[in-house]
């Protein structure tokens, strides 16, 4: 039942991916809004919902090691698994915009993960005032993308914009209703799929003995990433690298402040600041490549998405060795 529960979760987190790219992508097009503000808002908080369903379910059932986990282990996958497994298949373009805005949100979101700590729980207040900064984000980011389209309709070809579309896999022709639904089809799938795959894998960790700290850390921290990973994997095939970029700093921004905030504003989190040393000192180095990476408008290297591979390889092998 539970390899039947990870096939199946895959499978769907696949065709889920494929569709919502693809949705988003004509979607963007049609609205004339670029692609990094897409992965950076609608594609950001759609493959950041796994961690928001995990992160409050688990809060509400007393596994608060779980929820804190799956954001500080999604945040570490994110940049060292997805950010570097994109760059792999093909070098990520970088806005340069990310630099002057979502690069200060991100550095500042991990900044907060040790504060939080402190007193060795998330408690609702400071988790109201998670969702009150990630609510001023998405405002701010929705205002970002109506500038960004008056912009662009002024200079954006419309035979470039049809070329684009087709090499995103988007469906040619159609309203954008039509990519709309489709965006939304996918993302449905996605959900389900992540789902799906959380809970074999879970059954699967808890039949081996790991603790619910390790639990939220590998195999839970994989899963609800798997959505931003085949998602900036197939957006980067399908040549919309600045979609993959976009997203793993859109979620990583929105797991602390969004999957967080709503986890403990259910229930207090726990989160030892002595338990968490090393995880948080990883998610810092991460951070920190990550941010060098995207320090200006240019190409994430093969090379570099090397060393975030490899990075987050080490951070798995010395957190299951440590237990």
């Amino acid at each position: 039942m539970v390899a039947v529960q990870l096939l199946g979760g895959g499978l769907l987190l696949y065709f889920g991916a494929e569709w919502f790219v693809a949705g988003a992508s004509r979607l963007a097009l049609a609205l004339r809004i670029p692609q990094v503000i897409v992965g950076l808002t609608v594609v950001a908080y759609g493959t950041s919902a796994p961690e928001v369903i995990v992160g409050v379910e688990a809060a509400l059932s007393g596994h608060g090691d779980v929820a804190m986990g799956n954001v500080i282990g999604s945040n570490v996958a994110n940049i060292g698994l997805i950010l570097g497994v994109a760059a792999l298949v093909k070098p990520a373009r970088v806005d340069g915009t990310l630099r002057r805005r979502e690069l200060p949100m991100l550095l500042l979101s991990t900044a907060l993960l040790p504060l939080l700590a402190l007193d060795g729980a998330v408690q609702p207040l400071e988790a109201a005032g998670l969702l009150l900064v990630a609510a001023g984000y998405s405002a701010w980011m929705v205002r970002a993308a109506r500038v960004a389209a008056v912009v662009a309709v002024a200079r954006l070809d419309t035979i470039a914009a049809a070329g684009a579309s087709e090499a995103a896999g988007a469906p040619s022709g159609g309203s954008k209703t039509r990519s709309a639904v489709i965006a939304v089809l996918g993302l449905g799938v996605l959900l389900v799929g992540g789902q799906l795959f959380v809970g074999g894998a879970v059954g699967m960790a808890r039949a081996f003995g790991m603790s619910d700290r390790l639990v939220g850390l590998t195999i839970v921290a994989v899963g609800t990433s798997l959505p931003e990973l085949v998602t900036s994997v197939i957006a980067a095939l399908r040549g919309h690298s600045d979609i993959a970029v976009g997203n793993v700093v859109g979620s990583n921004i929105f797991n602390v402040y969004l999957c967080l905030g709503a986890a403990a504003a259910v229930a207090p989190v726990s989160a030892s600041l002595s338990a968490l040393a090393f995880d948080l000192g990883a998610l810092a180095l991460l951070t920190i490549a990550g941010a060098t990476f995207i320090r200006t408008e240019r190409v994430i290297t093969r090379v570099e998405g090397a060393i975030a591979v490899s990075l987050y390889a080490a951070f798995i092998v010395v957190t299951l060795l440590r237990g």
